[in-house]
């Protein structure tokens, strides 16, 4: 039932499907879904073990179990927010951010399956 953070299997999985993405297809690809919204998809199961374990380290979490719904969608909002409304309008950052509501939509897939995968797959672990 511990959750394993930065060992943790999605994790992993989406941190070297971003690079394979970043590295390999987006070079070689204009356009469409791998290019404008997978990182998207993959933005929860790669940030959210980095901010509860850096929680953990600041005894800041009360347990070592899987994310908890609110450990989910409280970066899930801010995310939202910061990236896709609020960035895009400030001069400074409009060059490097393009505000996309369907980024949205991707980061609540990602949230939905990473958050279900957290919870059945350490719910079958041993404690």
């Amino acid at each position: 039932m511990r959750f394993l953070y930065l060992r943790d299997p999605l994790f992993q999985t989406a941190l070297v499907l971003y690079g394979v993405n970043r590295l390999l297809i987006k070079p070689l690809v204009t356009g469409g879904f791998f290019h404008n919204h997978f990182n998207d998809l993959l933005c929860v199961p790669l940030f959210v073990p980095i901010v509860v374990f850096v929680a953990h380290l600041c005894r800041a979490r009360p347990h070592d179990g899987p994310p908890e719904p609110y450990e989910i969608l409280l970066p899930l909002l801010v995310w939202s927010i910061q990236f896709e409304l609020l960035y895009p309008q400030l001069s400074f950052w409009s060059r490097y951010v393009v505000g996309d509501p369907q980024d949205i939509l991707w980061y609540c897939v990602g949230a939905a399956v990473s958050s279900l995968w957290w919870h059945v797959h350490y719910r079958r672990q041993p404690a």
